[in-house]
């Protein structure tokens, strides 16, 4: 790990520590009341992880957990929000992408305490059976061969499908053109149907259409390979050091009290790393991937560092 980022982290921890001399007092007597947890809209995966773990932390806490479901911008609710620990949020990573991508109402290095990480849904990269394609090394050949007529699908600008893409075309140096859609469900017919090429997509939305042989699946997008899709490769695999998954973080707002911050980081780590939970979400595509405060910092401006450079590349800022 870097030190000077280390002790820039630290620092900072220490100075959120000594912002207020009731901090101590009122760690103590959290929660007195129900908890908001903001999260994403109803059916999203970043609600299905709120929502399996509201029990377990509300059970620790004794208090009642109170689900929000918004949309991305609600972000900038919980960067003003008291940092008193009553209102939280749990989202992926639209938090630190959209304001690389476009101008937002908050600065995620700036305006969060970071509690921790959650879970990881990696994404699969899926084409369509008529490429004469079996291995990301052949779609890397075929790319190269044919700049700019392969294509690919992804939804929305900066999401964790589209800068999968993104990151592989600057990863492995290939022309391959995105062709944007509202969402996943037109886009995944347009694959089978052969309209479109490619897409990265979370595997719980391709599952039955790799099975019944409509798609394709060339590698997931871990930097290792993973229980989740066994016998599956990894892009990594032919591109070295490529790895994007959609990462699910808990946060406070700046200037929490550390006490409160570790104490909802310690009992979320308890809770998600139970047997039981870890196989709940396992199902579902998705690993639990917990750390610490200090560490989700640390991860937090790494991926920032990493997706300035991917999106500057790709020339997606949007004003």
């Amino acid at each position: 790990m870097n030190m000077q980022l280390l002790n820039l982290i630290q620092t900072a921890a220490l100075a959120t520590s000594l912002v207020c001399g009731a901090c101590p007092a009122l760690a103590e007597d959290y929660p007195a009341k129900p908890v908001r947890l903001i999260t994403s809209d109803v059916g999203g995966a970043g609600d299905f992880v709120s929502r399996n773990l509201a029990p377990g932390l509300a059970t620790a806490l004794g208090q009642q957990i109170v689900i929000e479901n918004r949309p991305a911008y609600a972000a900038e609710l919980v960067a003003r929000a008291a940092p008193d620990g009553y209102t939280l949020l749990l989202y992926g990573p639209t938090v630190w992408i959209t304001p690389l991508v476009r101008k937002s109402g908050w600065e995620p290095l700036k305006d969060f305490a970071p509690i921790g990480l959650t879970v990881r849904a990696p994404n699969l990269l899926v084409v369509t059976p008529t490429l004469p394609i079996k291995s990301v090394k052949d779609l890397v050949s075929l790319a190269r061969a044919r700049p700019g007529e392969l294509n690919f699908a992804s939804s929305e600008t900066g999401s964790s499908t589209h800068l999968a893409a993104e990151l592989f075309k600057y990863m492995a140096g290939v022309n391959i053109v995105r062709i944007n859609y509202k969402g996943p469900a037109m886009a995944i017919t347009d694959i089978i149907t052969g309209r479109v090429q490619l897409m990265f997509l979370v595997a719980s939305s391709v599952k039955p259409h790799i099975q019944s042989g409509k798609l394709r699946v060339l590698a997931t997008t871990t930097e290792k390979p993973t229980s989740l899709f066994p016998g599956v490769p990894t892009v990594a695999e032919f591109v070295p050091g490529y790895e994007s998954a959609a990462q699910f973080g808990f946060f406070a707002p700046a200037q929490t009290p550390v006490a409160i911050v570790n104490r909802l980081s310690q009992e979320t780590v308890r809770f998600l790393n139970l047997p039981e939970i870890r196989e709940r979400y396992f199902n579902l595509g998705m690993e639990v991937v917990t750390n610490s405060p200090l560490q989700f910092g640390v991860m937090l401006k790494n991926e920032t560092d990493k997706w300035t450079k991917v999106i500057k590349a790709a020339g997606i800022r949007e004003e």
